[in-house]
């Protein structure tokens, strides 16, 4: 019981990072839920199915007060292309564990601001590089037991 529980509540303990009492002028909190369900579905790639974005998606949004949806299609693309990176090269190494992350970071932070730029306001990229820098280099410390 503990072992298939302890994956599912980190993972739902690093989506509600958001609720700290942190004030900032731009986002800077790395992307935690997310950056555990990665470092998850690398180090131990038969752990979850595919599908399991969903409804960690679904908490993520909830939780982070994004659109309802946007963190269910990007982490669910984020893990089938995970799924995908495992079938084709079995044996990876460190670094390229790290290079997936941070394009993995990059594409939900990125994919996440312009859906809500489609939604709701006019946000250039610019404003998520600390984010983004952030969360890549806190990758390893932070997630990589």
């Amino acid at each position: 019981m503990r072992r298939a529980s302890i994956p599912i509540a980190t993972v739902l303990a690093g989506s509600m990072t958001p609720l700290l009492p942190l004030v900032a002028s731009a986002p800077v909190l790395p992307p935690f839920g997310l950056m555990v369900l990665i470092s998850w579905q690398i180090l131990r790639p038969g752990l979850w199915p595919v599908w399991v974005g969903v409804p960690f998606g679904v908490f993520d949004d909830i939780v982070g007060g994004q659109p309802v949806g946007s963190a269910v299609l990007l982490w669910s693309i984020i893990l089938i292309a995970i799924n995908l990176i495992d079938q084709r090269y079995i044996w990876r190494n460190y670094w390229q564990d790290w290079f997936i992350a941070a394009v993995s970071i990059i594409v939900a932070l990125a994919g996440g601001l312009a859906i809500n730029n489609f939604l709701v306001s006019d946000i250039h990229l610019s404003v998520l590089y600390p984010q983004m820098i952030l969360a890549i280099f806190t990758f390893p410390w932070c997630c990589d037991w």
